[in-house]
């Protein structure tokens, strides 16, 4: 902003120092002492005093700019502001022009000539500083405080009163010589109304400024200044909508809760000799795989009485001997007993222990046991070493939950004697007789454990859980489930009478399928089935997710592939990363992917896609059973997870490390390998020309060779003959010389 010049006015008075004022100060002084300067000497650091002459020229020249930066106290600032505006008008004309500079006047410093932009709002920012240093000081020697923007009172001459605290031990402050000519009283009154409103509204203008690169700077750069804060205006709109609308307690938190969508089950069963198979379809898709192997029988939630072989207060674990080929691990989190003490202090070498398993092993893992023991039924978990009641967060109503809750307490304490139990999602509609009913055939299983772990010796089982097929029909079978279809006739009367004893209104959607075309053929599964070890899934609108599973991690990227949309470049980004979600949501129940999951989405410049995103996968996530949760998207467009992990993965079930490529999933280049058997060849050699060597090599490699046989047989100077072997590994391969 250009300089505001009043012609019409006499230019201001140059700033002066502000300091305390007592009555008799405000008197006129008897005689005008000579005056003082502050300057530095060249060669002594600080600033020393000198007396001019009594006959110097009224006009004194301009203050080196360091002697300013003292007399002002200048302090390092964080931001400028860039302000360009000047707080006075420079002098042009008047008698004011002739007036001497002070190191607060404008253009103090240069003289008034050649202003730099910006000049005039650091000058101003400097000024002030400096008046709180004096005022600091003023305060520090007993002076009363005085407001800056109030009038200065003035001598009977027009003159400022002279500062009441001196600027050393040595300096005297006196009035400036009476010869310099003064503007009228009331001019200068005026004039300094008028610039204290120019100063208030510049500083008004400043702080919308200063707010304005704020809101920049927490933008990202570029164009997505603007729309990422109108994003955000739009997100605060939302959430706000949202509270009204459900109330602050109803938004999403980190952990995937709320009433599961209704959807259309139907439950297939494949059982031969070796091992049985469970695929559950919803909405005619398939959404969940589970096999159960007579080779590798399936342990979790089986009880053990076992004893402790080892203790590390080191890693606070435990080993535990169970039976089993590989001792049970024990984390000192599911140890029962006094909460943070050490787990030497608790558990013995030796000593004998109820646990149940949590995780069977995995790769080179033993077990994984918890001495938290639970009983699952259709409708409740029964916890005996707990007090606490509690019901599943998927029932939404709380009208339902309460009637829940005031069953449940009564049994407890009727029947179960404190015990604790959990209410789970199927419990919704059930009677008080359905509970009730649970309620003994629970606690006659725990009294049979008991009575087991009082009797056997150690390593023992005490309970086993059912199997896969029962298991399915526990914890699956609802007025969702159309159908249960099961290709074996001795499982197919199992799983009928186990349906009749807790949801006889459930029997007769059990039916025993006999066609001569197998269940899992008929239903599409194997194909299905065979597209689990992809590492590629495509998405229906042409983009792709690329799943990489390692021991601890899953990374899942996502691609656009051949999908470019019709609008921005924006849009079809958000548009892929929404069936990206869809489709990582249903490949991680397909493949039974757990621990930790780093999904990496498109990157997206809008926040409010970003939450779309967010949003559309938690939401694909509330169908899983398994406990997953969801940490919030980031600016780089990825999400983080954690998915409960009770047995191996699909695909490490169905596969084994590859021999070839020693379980990395890459093998030596063609060019890599010729490269090293060209390097071998000459090291046997030993450079000598002449002769011939054969080379044996698997067949996709000896292919590669030989489209390279003169070049190989130019670099080792000897005549090559390269043959196949295909028994020989990818990167396997023999040398002979002849």
């Amino acid at each position: 902003m250009p300089n505001e010049i009043d012609s019409t006015q006499t230019p201001q008075e140059p700033a002066r120092d502000v300091a305390a004022v007592t009555p008799a100060e405000a008197a006129p002084a008897p005689a005008a002492p000579p005056r003082l300067e502050r300057v530095h000497d060249g060669s002594t650091p600080g600033v020393v005093e000198k007396r001019p002459e009594p006959a110097a020229a009224p006009v004194a020249p301009p203050i080196p700019a360091s002697v300013a930066a003292l007399a002002l106290d200048v302090s390092d600032e964080s931001e400028d502001d860039g302000d360009d505006e000047s707080e006075v008008p420079p002098p042009s004309s008047g008698p004011a022009a002739s007036a001497p500079a002070t190191a607060d006047a404008p253009g103090a410093l240069n003289g008034g000539q050649n202003r730099q932009p910006g000049e005039g709002g650091r000058r101003r920012r400097r000024r002030r500083r400096g008046r709180g240093g004096r005022e600091r000081r003023d305060a520090a020697a007993g002076a009363p405080p005085v407001d800056p923007a109030a009038p200065r009172p003035e001598t009977p001459n027009g003159t400022p009163p002279p500062s009441a605290t001196p600027t050393s031990s040595t300096q005297t402050p006196v009035p400036s010589p009476e010869s310099t000519p003064r503007p009228e009283a009331g001019r200068s009154e005026d004039r300094r109304d008028q610039n204290r409103g120019r100063e208030a509204r510049r500083e008004d203008r400043r702080e919308d400024r200063g707010q304005e690169r704020r809101e920049d700077r927490r933008a990202e750069s570029g164009e997505g200044r603007r729309e990422e804060r109108r994003d955000r205006r739009e997100e605060r709109h939302d959430r706000h909508e949202r509270h009204e609308r459900h109330g602050h307690g109803a938004e999403r938190t980190n952990e995937v809760r709320g009433a599961r969508p209704p959807v259309k089950r139907e439950v297939l069963a494949n059982t031969s000799f070796e091992e049985t198979r469970v695929a559950i379809m919803e909405n005619g898709r398939l959404a969940e795989l589970h096999w159960e192997r007579r080779s590798s029988q399936n342990i979790v939630g089986n009880i053990y009485k076992g004893t402790v072989e080892n203790v590390l207060p080191g890693i606070s674990s435990a080993f535990v001997n169970i039976g089993f080929e590989k001792n049970a691990y024990l984390y000192i989190s599911d140890v029962l007993g006094d909460k943070g003490a050490a787990i030497d202090s608790t558990l013995k070498k030796g000593q004998t222990i109820m646990v149940q398993v949590a995780k069977e092993a995995i790769s080179t893992k033993g077990p994984k046991v918890t001495m938290d023991v639970t009983l699952p039924g259709r409708y409740l978990v029964f916890t005996p070493f707990q007090s606490d009641i509690g019901i599943s967060k998927h029932i939404a109503e709380q009208e339902e939950r309460d009637r829940l809750d005031k069953i449940v307490r009564r049994l407890v304490a009727e029947k179960l004697g404190g015990k604790g139990v959990v209410v789970r999602t199927e419990a919704e509609g059930a009677t008080e007789e359905e509970l009730e009913r649970e309620v003994k055939y629970l606690l006659e299983a725990w009294q049979k454990i008991e009575k087991g772990f009082a009797d056997a010796p150690p390593p023992a089982l005490l309970h086993q859980d059912l199997n896969l097929a029962l298991q399915v029909a526990r914890d699956v079978m609802s007025e969702q489930v159309y159908v249960y279809m099961i290709d074996n006739k001795d499982a197919f009367a199992e799983v009928l009478r186990f349906v009749e004893g807790f949801a006889p209104e459930l029997k007769d959607r059990v039916r025993l399928y006999e066609s001569k075309t197998p269940i899992f053929k008929a239903f599409n599964i194997e194909r299905e089935i065979a597209s689990i070890r992809e590492t590629k899934v495509p998405l229906p609108n042409g983009g792709s997710i690329v799943i990489q599973e390692a021991e601890s991690l899953c990374a899942i990227d996502v691609n656009t592939g051949r999908f470019t949309g019709s609008k921005s470049q924006e849009e079809t980004v958000t548009q892929t990363n929404i069936e990206a979600a869809l489709m990582v949501a249903q490949q991680l129940r397909l493949r039974n992917i757990g621990g930790i999951i780093v999904v990496d989405f498109i990157d997206m410049r809008k926040a409010s896609n970003r939450q779309k995103v967010m949003e559309t996968f938690a939401e694909a996530c509330r169908a899983d059973r398994a406990k997953i949760r969801i940490l919030p998207i980031t600016r780089l467009g990825l999400i983080e997870l954690t998915r409960e992990r009770k047995r191996m993965s699909t695909a490490a079930l169905l596969t084994a490390d590859c021999p070839q490529c020693r379980a990395s999933g890459r093998v030596l280049s063609t060019e890599t390998l010729r490269i090293k058997i060209q390097r071998e060849i000459f090291e046997m050699t030993g450079g000598r020309p002449g002769g011939s060597i054969r080379v044996l090599l698997h067949p996709s490699v000896s292919e590669a060779f030989r489209s390279q046989q003169a070049t190989i047989e130019k670099n080792v100077q000897r005549s090559i003959k390269i043959q196949n072997d295909p028994q020989l590994m990818w990167e396997d391969y023999r040398i002979i010389l002849e």
